[in-house]
């Protein structure tokens, strides 16, 4: 939601701005006032989120291990990235401290995460690669983006080549779809949309770099675009499945190719280019507008935001405490079991103390004859 928002703020002050999109006019206002909204929603989802680390520490861990949920720690990092790229003032006005600080924690799951796919034995990517491990490749190429747009040189060029160099093993890896891969279900087919969302960012994030929509920028440019069609096409794959915050992965991509669009129509300027343009911006503009009004109706009219929370908050991974809780509740629990089994043990034991008796007398009475006529014959 963080990101889906934010990037339009992105989107508006990029309309307002470029050359190619001059001619709409944009009123700087509106990327003002979605910029204080994509704040204000930032600071509250984060100020929940918070208190469920606070709240339900055991949750987020699990989360943590979660081979979808993992990914999503890179969302917050990387929309106040775009807070800080939609930001209502030149961005090389802004001191490069702030740069720096929110590229730390991407390091650092960088270091996380990348480690895990090349050496971990059940985190490897061949086991874990799924549409969302997009996001894990998204943050390097913005800040990659926002680093060059604030007058950096080297460190974008450092996150650049780590980014593309994961996302070309990433993309190989999830279209072989090994057998060993995670399956997704149903309800989160919407964050396929992401196979989009990385190859525009990084053609934005190479012009910038590069001082022009170069040729390398057209390159991820078209396969982003070729990757939008080729998904669009496919309506099979995103019907059949109720509404959920999954959704919202629709509008990241779908913004970050509208971005890239309108700086490919101020490269290549002709009445083509800028049609495409505003038809992309338009087309993210609605989706976002559907998935926010649809997320407000099901949230306070319906009440059922949270439909595929189950889907993806299970892991294999049982956490320690949990382990000594079922321990105790077997433990208890066999104890009652034996309690309660010992009436019947002691009447169990008794009678068949009696029948081994009566048993014992029988056989020894048929026996007596027999052992009487051989002695009388001896």
């Amino acid at each position: 939601m963080c990101l889906g928002v934010s990037s339009q703020a992105m989107l508006w002050k990029t309309l307002e701005s470029e050359p190619s999109t001059a001619f709409l006019h944009v009123h700087p206002a509106i990327n003002l006032v979605l910029w204080w909204i994509s704040v204000a929603l930032t600071v509250l989802v984060s100020i929940t989120y918070l208190l469920k680390v606070v709240f339900y520490y055991e949750a987020v861990r699990r989360e943590f291990h979660h081979p979808v949920r993992v990914n999503f720690f890179f969302a917050p990092w990387i929309a106040c990235l775009f807070l800080v790229k939609g930001v209502p003032r030149p961005v090389w006005e802004i001191h490069q401290v702030v740069w720096y600080i929110l590229m730390v924690p991407i390091l650092c799951l960088d270091l996380k995460i990348y480690g895990q796919w090349m050496s971990s034995g059940e985190r490897r990517l061949s086991k874990v690669a799924n549409p969302s491990n997009h996001l894990a490749v998204v943050g390097n190429f913005v800040g990659a983006l926002l680093g060059a747009r604030m007058g950096l040189r080297e460190l974008p060029i450092f996150f650049f080549a780590v980014g593309l160099a994961h996302y070309v093993v990433l993309f190989v890896t999830l279209y072989q779809r090994l057998p060993t891969n995670v399956q997704l279900p149903k309800e989160l087919h919407p964050v396929f949309f992401l196979f989009v969302a990385a190859p525009s960012v990084a053609s934005m994030a190479w012009a910038r770099i590069s001082g022009e929509f170069n040729s390398s920028a057209k390159l991820a440019y078209f396969v982003s675009m070729f990757l939008y069609a080729s998904l669009v096409v496919r309506v099979n794959l995103f019907r059949g499945f109720r509404f959920s915050l999954a959704w919202w992965a629709y509008t990241f991509p779908m913004t970050s190719v509208a971005l890239a669009t309108v700086l490919y129509a101020s490269e290549v300027d002709n009445v083509v280019t800028r049609a495409l343009a505003v038809g992309m911006s338009g087309i993210a503009v609605v989706t976002v507008t559907g998935v926010l009004a649809t997320t407000v109706y099901h949230a306070f009219v319906r009440g059922d935001l949270f439909p595929n929370d189950v889907s993806i908050a299970i892991t294999r991974r049982r956490p320690k405490f949990s382990k000594i809780l079922a321990h105790l509740r077997s433990s208890s629990s066999d104890v009652k079991e034996l309690v309660l089994s010992i009436p019947n043990f002691s009447s169990n034991s008794k009678l068949g103390a009696y029948s081994d008796d009566s048993g014992s007398k029988m056989s020894s009475s048929d026996q007596s004859p027999a052992m009487a006529h051989n002695r009388s014959a001896e």
